[in-house]
């Protein structure tokens, strides 16, 4: 999976989003557009190839405010949907720059 399979599917509409998702989407404000454009703009970050039932990616990208958003997609490599399974704001004390998990020894 890569980010540009991801960003065609989403432009085909070939895209399921989780009621978790959507939850939390909810919790943290953000629209659905918030969430394809830090996904157009972004990174994949970390993948998880053998996440079941799909192999999923973190992506992070950046509202237009300049917000951090990290949400993580599965992709069902028998159709090539895409599926939102779910997405927040990562927290600082337990990422660097947004990109990289914070260990228990790193300084915040």
């Amino acid at each position: 999976m890569n980010l540009f399979e991801i960003i065609e599917a989403i432009k085909e509409n070939r895209i399921r989003i989780s009621d978790h998702a959507d939850a939390e989407a909810q919790v943290d404000n953000f629209t659905f557009n918030d969430i394809i454009e830090t996904v157009i703009e972004g990174e994949i970050i970390e993948e998880y190839p053998t996440d079941k039932p799909y192999p999923s990616c973190l992506i992070f990208g950046k509202t237009s405010k300049g917000d951090p958003v990290h949400s993580v997609w599965g992709c069902n490599e028998k159709n090539n949907w895409v599926v939102l399974i779910t997405v927040y704001r990562p927290d600082p004390e337990r990422w660097i720059n947004w990109r990289k998990r914070r260990r228990k020894d790193d300084p915040i």
